[in-house]
């Protein structure tokens, strides 16, 4: 006794220890009393000193609360499905192997009255040996790290990073018991509270399993949630549903089944028995037929779990397009098949293996700020990791949907991690080339390309904006209408091949609909000339264009700002000097009475038909663009003010109304009526250039005078309308000159 108790003593001064190596002793009576261990049964316990680190991390799993517990699940399926690879692959050279356990299998059991959960996998199993090194006497090299890393702030869930995924366990359970046959050595049980130590025990109670391990988990009183049939299945489907070995789940059900109905039989031969006999004679004598009652049976019964198979494994070309459909529905719940898929596997430095589907068409949630930033599910070899890395694909593809395997990631690489990540730049850019290719592959089916643009090329125009590293692929892909294609759209490349010898440039403008520009006065002289325009009328189009500076070597011009070159001769480049010498008293007049409204005012060839229109600055909004941004809720005003373009009139020196107007000033600089026309001829050229005006109250009311005018009706006859920017009303010349001046 003497001997035992000084060995104890010895014992829990190893537990106390702070030190990595491990020592063991036979367990004492009075530690078997204290775990309730029946020492008869089992004379070999022994009981083992958690590493310090361990015991540390132990503490910390079960002390502090976590509230994504759920993948404890994950990491032992994880761990499980290691050690059937294991065994796998030393079957290969081996096959006698496999005879103890033939199937490969992980199978989950839970006993709701127990409380416990039984997670078992006819793996490699592990020898009396493994026990002690990998599950508490050696630490791994991670395990500091990972205490560090729960301190800063981490997330549970990289548990497995450090490769001590099995003590997440302790999350959901008070007390483990791992139960395993390795083929070299005999079945063992390992067993801890997390008290600071473990025993092992040669097992002679449990049933030979062959070979494997089964995690045995005590679960806590308030965790037993882990023992829904439901809650299973879900954290399954989640994490683990692409494990490369049938999962399979314990299940009890309910059948109805028929027996013979003992007590209403007794009653019978009671009620029988009472009644007096009478014979009858017979020839077909009535059958004894016995009273038969339903019952329910409880019966169990295993399911799989994971039947979807991971389709990213096969090679492509054994895969018919109906499977890629099932498999594109389970992923993404769409009731529609995919409109394309894109099936490849990397390999070199580094391997990954996906399988990328485009939808037909566009969720309603597209661009929602709060949804999730991609549908790319992130798996470390099989097993999933997250479905919202955001390091994964770039936003503008948040649409296409799909999955990425890994083999070079750490399972359960954290959030942080990722983000500097190289294999996970490395995989980015392999998946953006590669989308961009289906995208071309798309491209050459006219029908299904127009389905898939319809939805989806805001995505591509704000790939446009944001991705210079592909924008010349991706500018192939966009398609307009112009003054050219009716109703079909363009490509930018079948527009250079329709383009006039003397063009150099491509042309464009932006407005706010088809209809809107397809009338505007910026295209009289480029129509004039057999110029082609393109019409770019989707808001983003804007944003786009401002990064897309050229396609092909010819430069993107906008029809509506500064700058524009007509590709004029010499005799037309002489004939506009001359008129611009010609009209300089008009155009200096117009700028004095419009003042800071406009930043000059120019004569010009831009337009043939409309007496004038209003250019922005090159660098600046566009007319569209400052409509955009007027309609922003949240805009910041302060920007309006720097990014608003200055505006030039430009004036047709060909039109009727330029040419009166210059006559009206040559003979009077004074006349009041050229203010008045200047101001109308500033306002309508605004609406026709795309901007709003800053003051409708005050065109309307010369937009009336001039239909009062129209109709003969006196001025003082009708109370006058307040005078609006102190522009004097139109006064009463002489009648002959009222209507040319309307003109």
């Amino acid at each position: 006794m003497a001997c035992h108790a000084a060995m104890a003593g010895k014992t829990n001064m190893i537990v106390g220890a702070l030190h990595s190596e491990f020592v063991h002793l036979p367990i004492s009576r009075a530690v078997a009393f204290r775990k309730k261990v029946d020492i008869k049964a089992m004379t070999d316990q022994e009981t083992f000193a958690f590493q310090a680190e361990i015991s540390q991390l132990m503490s910390l799993i079960i002390n502090t609360f976590y509230s994504n517990k759920e993948i404890f699940l994950r990491e032992i399926i994880s761990n499980a499905s290691d050690a059937l690879d294991k065994i796998r692959y030393e079957s290969l050279t081996d096959p006698s192997k496999l005879e103890s356990e033939p199937e490969l299998f992980i199978r989950l059991t839970p006993d709701a009255e127990g409380k416990v959960l039984d997670i078992r996998d006819s793996g490699i199993g592990m020898t009396k040996s493994d026990l002690v090194n990998n599950l508490g006497t050696i630490a791994k090299s991670g395990t500091k790290s990972f205490m560090e890393a729960l301190s800063a702030g981490a997330d549970i869930s990289m548990i497995g990073q450090f490769g001590v995924g099995f003590y997440s366990a302790y999350l959901v359970a008070d007390k483990v018991q791992v139960i395993t046959k390795h083929n070299d050595d005999e079945q063992y049980i390992w067993e801890s509270a997390a008290g600071g130590s473990f025993t092992i025990t040669r097992d002679t109670i449990n049933e030979p399993i062959g070979r494997g391990t089964v995690i045995r988990l005590y679960l806590k009183e308030d965790q037993t949630e882990y023992l829904e049939e439901k809650r299973i299945k879900d954290i399954v489907k989640k994490h683990s549903e692409f494990i490369g070995y049938p999962i399979q789940l314990v299940v009890t059900k309910e059948v109805e089944k028929e027996v013979e109905d003992e007590e209403a039989e007794e009653k019978k031969e009671e009620e029988d028995e009472d009644k007096p006999k009478i014979e009858e004679v017979d020839e077909d004598e009535k059958k004894d037929e016995k009273k038969k009652k339903t019952v329910k049976e409880t019966k169990k019964e295993t399911e799989e779990l994971n039947k979807t198979k991971p389709l990213w494994t096969r090679n492509p070309d054994d895969i018919k397009n109906e499977e890629y459909a099932s498999f594109y529905k389970a992923l993404t719940n769409d009731w529609e098949d995919h409109l394309a898929v894109k099936h490849f596997s990397v390999e070199g430095q580094l391997e990954f293996r996906a399988i990328l589907f485009l939808p037909r068409r566009a969720p309603f949630d597209l661009f929602e700020q709060r949804k999730k930033r991609n549908n790319i599910k992130l798996y470390v070899r099989r097993v999933f990791i997250m479905d919202d890395c955001e390091e994964l694909i770039p936003e503008w593809l948040n649409f296409v949907k799909g999955i990425v395997d890994s083999e070079d990631l750490p399972l359960n690489i954290s959030r942080e991690t990722l983000q500097q990540n190289k294999i996970l730049k490395v995989i980015r850019k392999n998946l953006v080339k590669k989308i961009i290719e289906m995208f071309g592959e798309i491209a050459e089916d006219k029908e299904n390309f127009n389905k898939f643009y319809e939805a989806f090329s805001k995505n591509i125009k704000l790939g446009i904006h944001e991705d210079s590293t592909n924008r010349t692929k991706l500018a192939e892909l966009l398609r307009y209408h112009s003054t050219k294609s009716g109703e079909e759209l363009t490509s930018l490349k079948d527009y250079i091949t329709r383009m006039p010898e003397k063009q150099t440039n491509i042309y464009y403008i932006t407005g706010e609909s088809r209809q809107a520009v397809e009338n505007s006065p910026f295209l009289e002289a480029l129509k004039k000339k057999g110029f082609e325009v393109l019409y770019m009328v989707d808001p983003i189009d804007e944003y786009s264009v401002q990064q897309l500076k050229e396609f092909d070597g010819k430069k993107l011009m906008s029809v509506t700002k500064e700058g524009l070159e007509l590709e004029e001769d010499e005799e037309e480049k002489k004939a506009l000097e001359e008129e611009k010498a010609a009209f300089e008293s008009l155009t200096k007049e117009i700028k004095n009475i419009l003042g800071e409204k406009v930043e000059k005012v120019v004569v010009s060839h831009r337009i043939l038909n409309s007496p004038c229109v209003l250019v922005t600055g090159q660098y600046g909004w566009s007319a569209n663009m400052e409509r955009i941004m007027k309609a922003q809720a949240l805009r910041d005003s302060s920007m309006s003010s720097y990014m608003a373009s200055k505006k030039t009139l430009e004036l047709n020196p060909a039109h009727s109304i330029v040419r009166a107007l210059k006559e009206k000033v040559a003979a009077d600089k004074n006349d009041k009526t050229v203010k008045d026309l200047t101001y109308l001829l500033y306002e309508t050229s605004l609406l026709s250039s795309g901007f709003s005006l800053d003051d409708p109250s005050g065109f309307a009311g010369r937009i009336h005078r001039m239909i009062k005018l129209g109709l003969s009706i006196d001025e003082e006859e009708v109370a006058e309308p307040a005078a609006v920017d102190d522009v004097p009303p139109l006064e009463d010349v002489e009648g002959s000159t009222q209507m040319e001046e309307v003109d």
